[in-house]
């Protein structure tokens, strides 16, 4: 597992924006893992260009990002607005 994302940091991702520390099913705690993800794989390929793999993984990621987001949209819109403002992600 990377050193950036320790259990307790996903433990604190998932009780602020879950229902709960042990709530990982939930879309708005996957969105917002994911986001963290996204944020740190970000960083490194901006300073490794060349890294194909990672760059790869990052829009791997950011597409199922998007894909939880617009089943949220669908099932509860009120549910998408709020994660979406919470986390910062313009849409």
């Amino acid at each position: 597992m990377a050193e950036y994302l320790m259990p307790e940091k996903k433990q604190e991702i998932f009780a602020k924006y879950g229902k709960s520390n042990i709530d990982t099913g939930s879309p708005e705690s996957q969105v917002a893992l994911f986001s963290y993800r996204i944020a740190h794989l970000t960083e490194h390929v901006k300073k490794n260009k060349n890294d194909v793999a990672t760059r790869r993984s990052l829009l791997r990621l950011v597409g199922k990002r998007r894909q939880l987001l617009e089943y949220l949209q669908k099932v509860d819109i009120e549910r998408y607005r709020a994660i979406v403002k919470e986390l910062g992600l313009r849409r």
